[in-house]
């Protein structure tokens, strides 16, 4: 007899490609996590009643709207998922919060820290559960690394040395978008906080950078065909130092051509070295020198039923995870929290520190000069 768990109502804002993976995400994690609720895809909101409506056929959504403000003001909705641009992740969220939902948030979080700050505060004072979309946190291969790092498999960190990269603004001729809106924050916040939040997991908390922000590409067309000034950056590097006392370097670029999924990192110390590259994330390279002279070199780890939760997709070692699954993993976290069983994966409190991060790094490469925070 299959026992019968409350229902968590989830109502969706946003149907581009992040929505569609967390719709997938959430439909996996329903099937492979034992969840304190079950999960019922309620209601889907986009910018036009059409794409609602084929979201949610295609999707398996009860109800679509074109306006958002109808999800957050139904009662039977439990958790409002945002996906739509940065520039309304804080309008929507507070009013999320203010209606008692749950929110699931992509990031960055908000376009500033100011308003990341204004969103903690209202979900603190309402008390409910909160998450950022960091799901590449999830991947067990990133837990093993930690792992290894802590037990001092790797010795004295001595260097970190961190890059997301990718290719889709490369093309001179893409058209002006919201992510070239200043409120979009550039590759710095698109990217740069995606390996902001990795440096951190790995290593602790940063506590300097000396920052680098540079737009190649000076100015757009829009859909009209008129030229339209670029004021983000396109490529951002800073050097960082960790407390703990280790240095290294972080770089974001959406101009590196044929890169798709570059979110790689290499940490090296006295006793060994760990790479890792996110094309392949399902694999993490070591290198020890314990190993005996003439037989050393990096050896691949592959992901397997050993690495949790790798073994509650697949019992067979090397399948591999993909993307969506990682976002299985992410979401079943924050179901987690909802019900009080666990802490959460990255709340917004989380979210905020990485946005002043990358309002540091920014100002940093204002000013040209080491800041701390």
């Amino acid at each position: 007899m299959i026992s019968e768990k409350p229902i968590l109502n989830i109502g969706l804002i946003g149907t581009g490609f992040m929505g569609k993976t967390h719709v997938f995400g959430f439909a996996t994690a329903d099937r492979v996590f034992d969840m304190p609720f079950k999960i019922n895809l309620h209601s889907v909101a986009d910018q036009s009643i059409e794409l609602a409506e084929t979201a949610a056929s295609a999707l398996g959504f009860q109800k679509a709207t074109d306006d958002w403000h109808n999800l957050v003001s139904d009662p039977v909705i439990d958790v409002i998922d945002i996906t739509a641009p940065n520039s309304f992740h804080k309008d929507m969220a507070i009013e999320a919060i203010k209606a008692g939902k749950h929110v699931y948030c992509e990031k960055p979080l908000a376009p500033s820290s100011q308003d990341a700050e204004e969103m903690v505060m209202a979900a603190k004072s309402a008390g409910i559960t909160t998450q950022v979309g960091f799901n590449y946190l999830c991947n067990p291969m990133m837990s093993l690394a930690r792992q290894m790092i802590n037990q001092g498999s790797l010795g004295e960190i001595l260097s970190y040395r961190g890059i997301h990269a990718e290719d889709y603004m490369v093309n001179f001729e893409e058209i002006f978008s919201w992510r070239h809106e200043e409120e979009g924050g550039g590759v710095l916040a698109d990217l740069g906080s995606h390996a902001l939040a990795t440096a951190e997991y790995l290593l602790g908390p940063i506590t300097s950078v000396f920052g680098d922000c540079i737009t190649v590409i000076k100015e757009r067309k829009d859909i009209s065909g008129d030229l339209v000034p670029i004021k983000v950056d396109d490529i951002s590097r800073c050097f960082v130092k960790f407390s703990n006392g280790v240095s290294g370097s972080i770089e974001a670029n959406w101009l590196a051509t044929g890169c798709k999924m570059k979110h790689d990192f290499e940490i090296y110390g006295t006793e060994g070295a760990l790479s890792f590259s996110q094309e392949r994330f399902n694999e993490l390279w070591f290198y020890s020198k314990a190993d005996e002279n003439g037989k050393r070199g990096f050896k691949r780890i592959e992901a397997g039923p050993e690495h949790y939760p790798y073994n509650r997709f697949c019992v067979a070692p090397g399948h591999q995870l993909g993307f969506n699954d990682l976002k299985a993993i992410e979401i079943n976290g924050f179901v987690e929290a909802i019900a009080k069983r666990s802490p959460g994966i990255f709340s917004f409190e989380k979210g905020l520190h990485i946005q002043n991060l990358v309002e540091l790094v920014r100002h940093s490469s204002n000013l040209k000069s080491w800041l701390t925070l």
